[in-house]
C-alpha cells in the first residue's frame, strides 16, 4: 500500500524531493543529515543520538536482512525520519523478524522511500544539514503550507536533547565474571553496547541519568566515570559539564565518547561548534597525533570541539591535548589530560555494526582504573 501512496521531503531552503511513503504515514519535522554506513540500519535506527533527526541512507539498498530483535541499541528507535532510496521488497536473512516497512510503521516512524538520495546528499553537504520534513497520507499539503511548518520547527543548533533520551532511573549491567571494577556511566544517549563492553572486561556499570548529581555519582562508590554518546548541542548541557568537572578534581578516571567527548572538552575549557553537515557512518578516518596510527571508525555527531590536531592547552585540571583528528576536516576527535586520569574520543568504539579497530579504548580506559587503585 505505502509503494502507492505519495510522500514528500520538504527541505528548510525550499527544495522539495517527492517519492512513496515509507513505515508509518503523517508528518514528522527534524534536522536531515545523511549516513554513509552500507550496514548496521538497525543499530543507526536505535541509537538515541539520532534523536529528532531524519536521516538519508547514502546506501542505496536499505532493508535487505529485515529486523530482528537483537541488534537493538535502545529500547525504540529514536530517528525522526527515514529516507531511502530503494526499499528491500521481501528481507532476506536467518535472524529476521519482519520487514523494515513493518518496524518502521509499527513504531510511528514517518520515512519515505524511491527518491534520489545521491542528489540529496550532494544537496546536504553543499548547504549543510537543515530542518526538514517529511509528509504523507493526510499530512501531505501544497508546497508552501509544508515549507512553513517545516520553517516553523526548532533548530539543532542551542537543542537540550539528552535529557528526553537519558534512563528514568538507574540500573545496573553486571560484570561477566568476576568484577574488577565498578564504572558509574552518564548515560546521555548510551547505547546497550556500551555496558556490554565494560562487562566484557569485568566492570560492573551502573548507568545514571543525564541529571544525576554529584552525591548520586559518589554513592555509586565508582572506580572511573563514563560519559556517553547523546543527541543535541553540547553547550546546552551545563549539569554534565559541571559533573564531569567534579570528577577530574578527584582524579576519578574518566572516558568518554562521541557527546561524551564534547562534554569533557568544555569540562576542560574548550569550546564547540555546530559543523556544517556533520560525520555520520562507519567508514570515517581517525588519525593518533602520537602514534600516527589510523583507524577506520563509526561516528554520528554534529557539533564538534574547537581546535586544532595536536594542539597542547592548559586547562583547569593540569596540561591537555588534541589527542586524535579526522583527516577528512582536521576535526577534533579526541582528547586526553595529561596531569588527571581523563581521555575521551569524538567516535564510538563500542560500534556494533562495526568497524572494531578502536575496541581497546575501553582496555585503556580499564588500565587507567588499574593505575588509580594501586
Amino acid at each position: 500500500m505505502n509503494a502507492k501512496t505519495p510522500a514528500a521531503l520538504v527541505l528548510e531552503d525550499g527544495r522539495v524531493f517527492r517519492g512513496a511513503a515509507y513505515g508509518a504515514q503523517g508528518r514528522t519535522l527534524g534536522e536531515a543529515v545523511f549516513c554513509t554506513g552500507m550496514t548496521g540500519y538497525q543499530e543507526t535506527l536505535t541509537d538515541p543520538s539520532y534523536h529528532r533527526q531524519i536521516v538519508v541512507q547514502t546506501a542505496p539498498q536499505i532493508g535487505n536482512t529485515g529486523w530482528n530483535d537483537e541488534d537493538d541499541e535502545s529500547a525504540r528507535i529514536w530517528v525522526a525520519g527515514y529516507v531511502v532510496r530503494d526499499p528491500a521488497r521481501t528481507p532476506s536473512n536467518w535472524r529476521s523478524r519482519r520487514t523494515l516497512d513493518d518496524e518502521l510503521a509499527r513504531q510511528g516512524v514517518v520515512g519515505i522511500s524511491g527518491i534520489d538520495t545521491r542528489t540529496l546528499t550532494r544537496h546536504l553537504r553543499e548547504h549543510g544539514a537543515m530542518r526538514a520534513g517529511v509528509f504523507s497520507g493526510d499530512a501531505l499539503g501544497d508546497d508552501a503550507a509544508m515549507a512553513d511548518q517545516v520553517l516553523a520547527s526548532p533548530p539543532m543548533k542551542g537543542a537540550d536533547l539528552a535529557g528526553e533520551v537519558t534512563t528514568a532511573q538507574p540500573y545496573v549491567v553486571q560484570a561477566q565474571g568476576e568484577r574488577r571494577f565498578r564504572v558509574a556511566a552518564l548515560d546521555l544517549g548510551i547505547k546497550s553496547n556500551t555496558p556490554r563492553q565494560l562487562s566484557r572486561r569485568g566492570i560492573e556499570t551502573h548507568v545514571l541519568p543525564s541529571t544525576s548529581s554529584l552525591e548520586e555519582l559518589l554513592a555509586v562508590e565508582p572506580d572511573g566515570v563514563f560519559l556517553s554518546n547523546g543527541p543535541g548541542d553540547p553547550q546546552t548541557q551545563v549539569e554534565a559539564i559541571a559533573l564531569t568537572r567534579e570528577a577530574l578534581r578527584r582524579e576519578i578516571p574518566l572516558f568518554g565518547i562521541c557527546f561524551g567527548n564534547q562534554i569533557l572538552g568544555r569540562a576542560l575549557g574548550l569550546g564547540t561548534y555546530k559543523m556544517r553537515y556533520g560525520h555520520r557512518g562507519i567508514n570515517i578516518p581517525v588519525i593518533d597525533v602520537e602514534t600516527g596510527r589510523v583507524a577506520i571508525t563509526a561516528q554520528n555527531h554534529g557539533f564538534a570541539l574547537e581546535g586544532e590536531p595536536g594542539q597542547s592547552f592548559d586547562s583547569p585540571f593540569g596540561a591537555a591535548r588534541i589527542s586524535h583528528y579526522c583527516p577528512n576536516d582536521d576535526t577534533v576527535e579526541g582528547v586526553r589530560c595529561a596531569e588527571v586520569p581523563a581521555f575521551s574520543v569524538q567516535y564510538h568504539p563500542e560500534a556494533a555494526a562495526g568497524p572494531h579497530d578502536a575496541a581497546p579504548l575501553f582496555d585503556e580506559f580499564v588500565t587507567l582504573m588499574e593505575k588509580k587503585a594501586r
